[in-house]
C-alpha cells in the first residue's frame, strides 16, 4: 500500500521528502539551541529560557499562522519560510566563527525559527487534501507521522556522531542545507488548486470566523474539547514525571529514559505503518477510543512502576499515541472547509502548546506536595473516566 501510493503520486514522494528535510533541520536545531545555552551560561535557568523561547511563538502568533495558510499560495509560503530560515542559521555559525556569538542571539534566533515554525505547520498540513484522495489520506497521514517521528529518533543519532566530528555549531549548517533541500522538494509540487486571486484577508476577522464555524460543529468541537483535557493529563506525566519516576526507583534513571524513549518511538513507528491496514477512516469514536487506551497506560506506569512493568505501560501508549494522532488529523482534514484547514491546525496546534504550558506547571507545583506515582494514577485516571464520559454521549447518540 505504502510502496504504491508513494511510487505512483510523485507529490506525495517530495512532500515526504521535504518533510524528512524539514523536520531533520527543526530537531538538530532546537537540540544544537539548548547544548549551546548551556554551553555559554552554565546555567540551568538559561538553558530554560531556550525552551520557553520555543514555545512563545506558538502561544502569541499560532492562530495567525492558520489565517495565512488560508489565504497565501501554500507552497510558495513554504519554500519562502524555508529560505528565512537557513540563513537565519548560518548567522549563528558565523558570529561563532567569529567569537561573538552570545546568549541573546540564541534567544532570539530561537524566537525566530519557531516564529516561523509556527507560520509553517498548518500550511504544510493543509497541502495533504489538495495532494491526495480520501482513500489514500490515512495511509499517507501515517506516512508524514513516521517521517516525523523518525527524524526524532534520527536527530540524537546524527547528534552523538556530529558532536564528536564537526561540532556543535556545525549542526547549524547542516540543519541550514536541509531547510534550503526541503524548499528544493517543494518546488517540484505545483499545485494548481493553489492558484487563487488574494483575498483582502483581515487577522482577527478571520480567527473570529473560525471560532464562530467551530460553535457550530459539533463534531471538531468535541475532539478539540477532548484535545486539550487529555494533553493536559499527559503531558507534566510523560516529559518531566517519567523521569522523576525512573530516578525514585531506579539506578541510572538516565540511561533507562534514553532506553524507554527510543522503544517508545520505535513502536509508535511500527504502529502507525500498521494502521492504515486497520483503519481505512477514522471517526470521532475512534479518536476517544485511542484516547482511552493512551490513559489506560498512563494509569498502569502509576501503579506498577518497576522497569519490566513499566515496558508494557509503554506499550499501551505507544498503541494510544498514533492512534490518536492520526484520528485528530483525519478528522481535521475530513470536517473543515479548505478554506478553513489552516486555521484549523493553526488552533490545534495553539490548543496543544497551551495544554502543555498549563500542565508543566501546574503539576510540577503538584510533585511537591504528592508522589510522582500518585500524580501518575491521577492523571490515567482523569484520561479514562473522561474518554469514557465521551464514550458513553457517543453511544447515546
Amino acid at each position: 500500500m505504502y510502496l504504491s501510493i508513494v511510487k505512483n503520486n510523485k507529490h506525495v514522494r517530495n512532500y515526504l521528502l521535504a518533510t524528512a528535510s524539514s523536520n531533520l533541520g527543526n530537531v538538530m536545531t532546537g537540540m544544537a539551541l539548548l547544548f549551546l545555552a548551556y554551553d555559554l551560561t552554565a546555567s540551568n535557568a538559561h538553558t530554560t529560557g531556550i525552551a520557553i523561547a520555543q514555545v512563545v511563538p506558538y502561544l502569541l502568533f499560532g492562530l495567525f499562522g492558520g489565517v495565512l495558510a488560508d489565504w497565501i499560495t501554500k507552497i510558495k509560503w513554504l519554500i519562502r519560510i524555508d529560505l528565512v530560515r537557513s540563513p537565519l542559521l548560518i548567522g549563528l555559525v558565523l558570529l561563532d566563527f567569529t567569537n561573538q556569538l552570545a546568549y541573546y542571539h540564541l534567544i532570539i534566533v530561537s524566537v525566530l525559527i519557531h516564529l516561523c515554525g509556527c507560520l509553517y505547520n498548518p500550511a504544510h498540513r493543509a497541502i495533504i487534501p489538495l495532494i491526495t484522495k480520501e482513500t489514500e489520506r490515512a495511509a499517507i497521514n501515517s506516512l508524514v507521522d513516521t517521517v516525523t517521528r523518525g527524524m526524532t529518533v534520527l536527530g540524537p543519532v546524527f547528534s552523538i556522531i556530529f558532536m564528536n566530528t564537526i561540532g556543535v555549531i556545525h549542526f547549524f549548517t547542516l540543519d541550514a542545507i536541509s531547510y534550503v533541500l526541503s524548499a528544493l522538494f517543494l518546488s517540484f509540487i505545483p499545485l494548481k488548486e493553489e492558484q487563487k486571486g488574494k483575498k483582502q484577508f483581515h487577522i482577527f476577522p478571520a480567527v473570529r470566523e473560525f471560532a464562530v464555524w467551530l460553535r457550530s460543529h459539533q463534531t471538531i468541537r468535541s475532539l478539540f474539547e477532548l484535545t486539550a483535557f487529555i494533553v493536559f493529563f499527559n503531558t507534566w506525566v510523560w516529559q518531566v514525571g517519567l523521569l522523576l519516576m525512573l530516578q525514585e526507583t531506579t539506578k541510572n534513571a538516565e540511561a533507562w529514559y534514553s532506553l524507554i524513549t527510543g522503544c517508545f518511538g520505535i513502536i509508535v513507528i511500527i504502529v502507525n505503518l500498521i494502521i492504515p491496514y486497520i483503519f481505512k477512516q477514522f471517526s470521532l469514536r475512534t479518536y476517544i477510543i485511542s484516547s482511552f487506551i493512551w490513559g489506560i497506560g498512563i494509569l498502569f506506569l502509576g501503579w506498577l512502576s518497576e522497569i519490566p512493568l513499566i515496558f508494557l505501560g509503554i506499550i499501551w501508549i505507544a498503541v494510544g499515541v498514533p492512534l490518536s494522532g492520526l484520528s485528530r488529523i483525519y478528522l481535521l482534514q475530513k470536517y473543515i472547509p479548505s478554506d478553513k484547514l489552516g486555521r484549523g491546525f493553526s488552533f490545534n496546534a495553539f490548543l496543544l502548546y497551551f495544554s502543555n504550558l498549563i500542565s508543566l506547571g501546574f503539576f510540577g507545583i503538584l510533585s511537591y506536595l504528592m508522589p510522582v506515582s500518585t500524580i501518575f494514577i491521577l492523571c490515567g485516571a482523569c484520561m479514562v473516566i473522561i474518554s469514557g464520559i465521551y464514550v458513553f454521549l457517543e453511544l447515546r447518540k
